[in-house]
């Protein structure tokens, strides 16, 4: 029987170190990868010409408009029925996409993600799945974290990163592509809370293990990165919370955005965050009307287990001064 195709999607702006880096890890893939398409986001150091000359097919945007229209045209491009999605700051190991093809096989699976290793230093977790609390603040799970026991565990998830993940491609007709006005940052959230709305769940594969740089473009605290996720976690409420969400989730958005409006501001972000909650502020009514046929009565239930599961993450492997801050006022 021959082997599921596959093809691997790369949103792609400069970094053509990281990029050809990551191009020759996909081409040692023990599970084979039928064709890479890159969406270049209007690259200035060679990337798209390098990438063409490693055969990959290139879609040039012609500016830089974001991750989630460079993964849409990637999407709208391929014609397999597996899709994996991969930033160009990773580095996959030669049997990640064989270990994550393996467990999202089964009927009920949508995606697979694996293991997330911080590329300066192997020994700790990057990332795995996403979590989101009550607050509409996300959690990539283990960040920061020593790998160990707790992260070789697998299990069913709800929020899977666009870092490095494998989906089905119908999923993406059944769902609809990322949502551009989101730009980068917190798009895979919103994503997965659709998902999670229709029922739609993944899983997380520990043993397909990749490394990741983490920011490399544009760095965690640049002014465009906190402005971006600063309007996001707003839209996030915008879209999906329930009707009279003021009330029922009106404090721990309030706690949760303006603790990470206090983190920003430590790094001298401070403005950034503010602006990004004017923008957001400016198109809430707007963003909440036109997404009101698809919030889910179940939005409730997935934000107050995500919580839960976020908590009892945190528990287990030491709580951020963040989340302390935040579960003890919420």
């Amino acid at each position: 029987m021959p082997l599921p195709s596959v093809t691997a999607i790369v949103p792609n702006w400069n970094r053509r170190d990281l990029l050809e880096r990551l191009l020759k890890a996909l081409a040692r893939q023990t599970h084979p990868i039928e064709e890479v398409v890159l969406a270049d986001n209007g690259s200035t150091d060679g990337s798209a010409e390098m990438a063409e000359a490693a055969g990959a097919r290139v879609i040039r945007m012609g500016r830089n408009a974001g991750f989630s229209c460079a993964v849409n045209a990637g999407v709208a491009a391929a014609s397999t029925p597996w899709l994996a999605i991969v930033n160009n700051d990773v580095e996959p190991a030669p049997d990640w996409l064989e270990h994550l093809m393996e467990a999202a096989s089964h009927e009920d699976t949508w995606f697979a993600v694996g293991k997330l290793l911080n590329a300066a230093q192997h020994s700790s977790i990057d990332g795995t799945f996403d979590t989101l609390c009550r607050g509409a603040c996300a959690w990539r799970a283990g960040n920061g974290r020593a790998d160990g026991p707790q992260w070789a565990e697998p299990r069913r998830i709800r929020f899977a990163p666009f870092t490095a993940t494998l989906f089905r491609a119908d999923l993406f007709q059944k769902i609809g592509p990322l949502d551009e006005r989101f730009e980068s940052y917190l798009e895979d959230v919103d994503f997965g809370l659709r998902c999670a709305n229709k029922g739609f769940e993944g899983v997380y594969v520990p043993e397909a293990v990749a490394t990741h740089a983490g920011s490399a473009t544009l760095g965690a605290w640049h002014q465009d990165t906190v402005r971006r996720i600063s309007r996001n976690q707003l839209l996030l409420v915008a879209k999906h919370f329930p009707k009279r969400w003021l009330l029922s989730h009106g404090w721990p958005v309030l706690v949760a955005q303006s603790l990470w409006g206090l983190v920003a501001a430590r790094h001298g972000a401070g403005g950034a965050f503010l602006r990004g909650k004017m923008e957001a502020l400016g198109q809430f009514r707007a963003v909440r009307t036109a997404a009101a046929g698809e919030r889910g009565g179940e939005i409730g239930r997935i934000l107050e287990e995500s919580e839960k599961d976020l908590l009892a993450l945190q528990q287990r492997t030491g709580f951020d001064l963040f989340w302390r801050a935040y579960f003890a006022l919420t």
